[in-house]
């Protein structure tokens, strides 16, 4: 198992110092494609989140993890409980060893909905997250109220900003204004067979959209910042007055400070941040260490100055754009080549840096988001301080896939 707790974290004065000659060394033995871990920089960025909650407890964000060792071993630590994970299926699995978890998002898999209404256990253990009575019909489709153990559910309310840019933030739930948010409460405590006991509000437009090369982007965030606070507060004093709640959960990496100053809200997410991908550069606030990288190998040299490498389109969801592709993190002075990119099955390299890199020779790069490069892989080797390395599965490498 891993142990963050015991772990020499990097210090916050070695910020600026990467890790990838030490995860390289480390893993000179082993053949890339591979992905590999900074333990201190993880048990850095894990006290971090901590410290930016301010005391609020942090439910571990799975999508953004997606290795069930690293989340085992971010649990064990102070300021962390529960998952929130993103597909029932996977919340049934975590749930052989955990006893907390809200799935994120609405289910129609009516295999995995049998699977927990069937089990007593399971029931006790998930939450599962509504936005539309439709999605309790469906659950009652499944199994019969009177012959199910009793659903754990929470509601969701839109956090998104409706303002002079119109509709500002992920499209989630259909619920935005708090009195719709208590007219749901109340069609899901009228249900039998549920039982309503949290609220969610995600303000992806704020915990995931970086603020540090747009004024405009700064000025948005603090406007719908400020419109959700009084919106939520709202929200859940009316939902509370008609359940009894155990939790109201919001934001994420990227505004954990904001979020977790509202006296509605008594936890907040967060994944991302313990990986510290590359999205995560364009926030001015708090920039986590690099703690995840990925060594591609280079098996071709076709010039002087170019070194091509296997594998590389590691392209993160999202729009398409340029900050969905990876980042060369090491060595330093290369760059993709544009008609190219970074490609399915190889990726040319260009630079002055390219000079010295010979067949065999790894480049490192950082994923723009957290978890899906764990997709990629079967295993993170994960690195410690001394340079001693414990290989742990994916969820890949435990054959499971969560789509």
């Amino acid at each position: 198992m891993l142990d963050l707790s015991a772990t020499r974290a990097v210090d916050a004065a070695a910020h600026g110092s990467p890790p990838w000659p030490a995860l390289d060394a480390a893993t000179r033995h082993l053949d890339a494609p591979l992905a590999a871990v900074s333990l201190p920089a993880l048990a850095a960025n894990a006290a971090d989140l901590v410290r930016r909650a301010g005391g609020t407890p942090i439910r571990v964000a799975s999508k953004s993890v997606r290795c069930r060792a690293v989340l085992d071993a971010v649990l064990a630590l102070p300021g962390w409980h529960g998952i929130l994970a993103y597909t029932l299926p996977e919340a049934l699995w975590l749930a052989e060893t955990c006893d907390d978890i809200v799935v994120g998002y609405p289910s129609v898999d009516r295999t995995a909905i049998a699977t927990l209404a069937a089990s007593e256990g399971l029931a006790a253990r998930v939450t599962l997250m509504v936005d539309d009575p439709a999605q309790l019909d469906l659950v009652d489709a499944v199994a019969a109220p009177t012959a199910r153990a009793t659903i754990r559910v929470a509601v969701e309310l839109d956090a998104a900003w409706r303002g002079p840019l119109g509709h500002v933030g992920p499209r989630r739930s259909p619920v935005h204004a708090a009195a719709d948010l208590a007219s749901l409460a109340r069609a899901v405590v009228a249900r039998p067979g549920f039982s309503l006991v949290g609220v969610m509000a995600y303000e992806g437009q704020i915990a995931g959209v970086g603020d540090a090369r747009s004024a405009l982007v700064r000025t948005m965030q603090r406007a719908s910042a400020a419109e959700l606070a009084e919106r939520r507060a709202d929200a859940v004093a009316r939902v509370r007055r008609i359940a009894d709640l155990e939790f109201v959960n919001g934001g994420g990496t990227g505004s954990l400070e904001r979020t977790s100053a509202e006296d509605a809200v008594t936890e907040v997410a967060a994944g991302s941040g313990l990986f510290g991908p590359g999205l995560f550069d364009g926030y001015r606030g708090f920039r986590p260490l690099p703690a995840l990288g990925v060594a591609l190998p280079v098996v071709r040299r076709p010039s002087a100055d170019v070194a091509t490498l296997q594998s590389g389109g590691w392209i993160a969801s999202g729009p398409v754009g340029a900050d969905r592709q990876p980042t060369i993190a090491w060595p330093t002075g290369l760059r993709p080549i544009a008609r190219e990119g970074f490609g399915e099955v190889q990726t040319p390299v260009q630079g002055a840096a390219a000079r010295d890199l010979r067949v065999g020779d790894r480049v490192w790069l950082r994923h723009a988001k957290a978890g899906e490069a764990c997709e990629h892989v079967d295993a993170l080797h994960v690195v410690d301080p001394d340079g001693a390395v414990t290989t742990v599965p994916t969820y890949r490498g435990e054959g499971r896939t969560f789509r």
